[in-house]
């Protein structure tokens, strides 16, 4: 009879926040926010302010490991990369001592973090094992974009100076080609086949896509929004969905995502958005795209299917990065 009193007890009690409980597919938005050293979290349906995360100074580029149980913060004036526990909602751990850390990919097996080292004009191996820089590899000069190839046999970086593409094996840890593409290459995109390398050119309104077997550019996708002179149109985030058939560039000061027929080659529509749409990301489902717009300190949530805005939240100052756990 006791026992089942203290359990009637038990059972009557409130039942206490378990961040481990809410640890996997929370459903979070997370917006890095490069003036205010946070990185918001958002709620993924109502989109309302979860937390703001304290970071060091500068946070950039944000990215998950594979289980997504952690999310990694470049920080590139506190020269570390934080480590946020998805369940806690806080950084637990630092990978210190990098100088000015930019933008960053994991390798396929999760044991390296491959990063452009801005003032260096250099990519960093680090082992995360023991958080250490064990190589750096001499490329073009302010690189700026890092994707590990699901292969694990190739990396590509970007170079805002030289205007090229390095890939480099990152087993012999140096480049085997240097492919010329538009002006201040940013950001990067394998198509779902592995045969299609997209780069964004900031300065040139364009993207190149790149024959990964031949590594030579194929074609050029360009961007003329009505109204805008090409020096305002600023193309920099790029996400494309699972089955390879849409992609999604931001075009910065255009203040618009282009919507791209992959296989037509030609823009659909241009969205508009917040003032300098800089990065953006998909949900696991794909109905929705998040994008940080950089000079309106907010996120902007657009309706796949419908093609619209639904809702623009407020965030941190000068928002950079946006990446979803779902």
């Amino acid at each position: 009879m006791k026992n089942l009193i203290k359990l009637a007890i038990l059972a009557s009690l409130p039942i206490a926040y378990s961040p481990l409980a809410q640890a996997k597919g929370t459903g979070y938005v997370f917006v890095s926010s490069e003036n205010d050293n946070i990185v918001t979290v958002l709620d993924g349906k109502n989109f309302t302010k979860v937390k703001d995360i304290k970071t060091a100074k500068r946070p950039r580029h944000l990215q998950f490991n594979p289980d997504k149980t952690m999310l990694y913060a470049a920080c590139g004036d506190g020269e570390s990369i934080d480590i946020i526990d998805i369940a806690k909602l806080e950084v637990v751990d630092q990978i210190k001592d990098i100088d000015d850390p930019e933008a960053f990919d994991l390798s396929p097996d999760n044991k390296s973090l491959y990063i452009s080292l801005e003032d260096e004009g250099g990519l960093g191996i680090i082992d995360l094992a023991t958080k250490k820089m064990t190589k750096t590899i001499e490329v073009g000069q302010e690189p700026e974009g890092v994707l590990a190839n699901p292969d694990g046999k190739t990396v590509y970086v970007t170079s805002e100076v030289a205007n090229m593409v390095h890939v480099i094996d990152p087993t012999a840890n140096e480049p085997t080609a240097n492919i010329v593409v538009g002006t201040r290459p940013r950001r990067l995109a394998l198509t779902p086949d592995g045969k299609e390398l997209w780069v964004t050119s900031e300065l040139d309104a364009s993207v190149s896509i790149i024959d990964v077997a031949t590594n030579k550019v194929k074609e050029k996708i360009s961007f003329t929004p009505e109204g805008f002179r090409k020096e305002d149109i600023t193309p920099v985030g790029l996400v494309m969905t699972k089955d390879g058939k849409t992609a999604f560039v931001t075009i910065g000061r255009a203040n618009r995502v282009a919507v791209v027929d992959v296989a037509g080659r030609k823009v659909e529509t241009y969205i508009l958005v917040g003032n300098r749409a800089w990065n953006a990301a998909l949900n696991k489902d794909e109905s929705l795209l998040f994008v940080a717009n950089g000079l309106s300190d907010d996120v902007s949530i657009i309706d796949v299917p419908a093609r619209k805005v639904l809702k623009s939240v407020p965030v941190g100052r000068v928002p950079y990065m946006v990446t979803v756990d779902d």
